[in-house]
């Protein structure tokens, strides 16, 4: 049987009536034997990962993006420190999607997003997204559910447009048990290094997990298409999640197959131009 690359190995199953999240189990490591492989594995990891991201830069005609959803403690904001070991920061851009400012409240959901976009040549990195918007929003009841239902259709249309425009998705749903934020949580209060990153809306959240684990659920099913499917990433041992979303960039980009281009150059007049003397 042939080996299964970690994009068919993470793809979510969208006909699941749970997104694929019930079966995965948020511990698990599939597609790597142990951490000390995983770990091993990594600098050559990003060395490719790298060469193929100067490749798209210099062919600046299509990009990536990376879109990360995950729980608090998730790992979002770790997993970009751990990608971005592997880009060329001139290449790469990075969003970050908070509570919407005034000007962005007085625009529709996508607005924000749109600006967001990484343009031709670059890799993107969006921490939080579009999601938020029929995740946080249908959670705290923030618009009334016919405009947060509608909101799936419009999703998996702007992100049609997107690919169709030369940007390819890539999805992730970093998965973690209820038992390691917990951990995670308390780790936090006990490292005094860590104690500003403690913020006690993180518990009235955690309340809220079994409305939270429906709405990412119906946000894999209702939004995982052709053209932008979601990856269901296991996410409480962070060398797995970095080796894994390492490994979905990797794909993707070798499926993209960037070259360089080949610029109109008189080579032998160059050639002559820098010789001794010239």
């Amino acid at each position: 049987m042939a080996k299964r690359s970690v994009r068919e190995l993470l793809l979510a199953d969208p006909s699941a009536s749970d997104g694929a999240l019930g079966s995965v189990d948020p511990a698990s490591t599939p597609g790597v034997g142990s951490k000390a492989k995983a770990l091993a594995k990594l600098p050559e990891l990003h060395e490719r990962v790298f060469e193929l991201q100067e490749r798209l830069w210099a062919e600046h005609r299509r990009s990536l993006l990376l879109v990360l959803q995950g729980m608090d403690t998730s790992g979002k904001d770790g997993t970009i420190k751990h990608v971005i070991g592997g880009l060329d920061p001139a290449g790469a851009r990075i969003v970050s999607f908070k509570q919407p400012t005034a000007e962005e409240r007085r625009h529709d959901f996508l607005w924000r997003i749109r600006r967001g976009l990484p343009a031709p040549g670059q890799v993107g990195i969006f921490n939080r997204s579009h999601y938020e918007d029929v995740l946080v929003v249908r959670v705290h009841g923030l618009v009334p559910p016919a405009v947060w239902r509608a909101r799936y259709d419009e999703i998996n249309r702007f992100e049609a447009e997107v690919e169709g425009s030369g940007t390819r998705l890539v999805k992730v749903v970093l998965h973690i048990s209820p038992e390691e934020q917990r951990l995670r949580l308390l780790a936090r209060l006990d490292d005094p290094t860590k104690r500003w990153k403690f913020d006690a809306n993180d518990l009235r959240e955690r309340r809220r997990w079994p409305d939270y684990r429906r709405a990412y659920a119906d946000a894999v099913r209702r939004c995982s298409t052709e053209v932008a499917p979601w990856f269901v990433v296991p996410a409480d041992r962070k060398w797995y999640r970095n080796w894994a979303v390492t490994n979905l960039l990797l794909e993707t980009l070798e499926d993209m197959a960037p070259v360089y281009p080949e610029p109109p150059l008189d080579l032998p007049a160059l050639r002559a131009a820098l010789a001794p003397g010239g």
